[in-house]
């Protein structure tokens, strides 16, 4: 199930694509999906099960670019959670396929998740993280109004 299939954008290459949230996921998107996560992590291994439960997550809500071949060609996450100090969101797996980058799909996956998080879950805190060699998306996301915090983050794989 897709919901929120009334944005359409011309791209430089004529063409039309449609900016959607994903509910459920088909065959075709799952392989769509898990192209686009090997554009992050090209030693990534995730299941269809395991997709099928991030799109399934409470508080998770996937927005996609999808062609007029109705391929997912660029997506974005928000996870929503409750903490003690307040409601928080974190911005994950933000990408765009190759041939689709510079084209403003990116930025209007994020400018999607930032209205909708303006209008459904303020107030809040979006967070996110990214590499510091993406120039292009660090740049993207400064543009948007995200601010550069002076942290430290940690990971530990279980």
């Amino acid at each position: 199930m897709i919901v929120e299939t009334n944005q359409y954008c011309k791209t430089n290459f004529q063409i039309i694509m449609r900016y959607l949230e994903l509910c459920t996921l088909t065959e075709s998107q799952i392989d769509d999906l898990l192209g686009l996560m090997k554009e992050l992590n090209a030693d990534l291994t995730v299941t269809p099960l395991q997709q099928q439960r991030s799109v399934a997550a409470p508080g998770t809500r996937i927005f996609i670019a999808e062609n007029d071949e109705k391929h997912i060609v660029g997506c974005a996450t928000l996870c929503v959670f409750e903490s003690p100090t307040g409601r928080k969101a974190s911005v994950e797996d933000v990408v765009v396929l190759p041939a689709y980058r510079g084209q403003g799909i990116g930025r209007t996956l994020l400018q999607r998740i930032i209205d909708f998080a303006k209008n459904k879950l303020a107030p809040i805190d979006l967070r996110l993280t990214s590499n510091p060699t993406r120039t292009e998306a660090n740049a993207l996301y400064q543009a948007l109004g995200f601010v550069q915090r002076e942290t430290n983050v940690y990971k530990m794989s279980l």
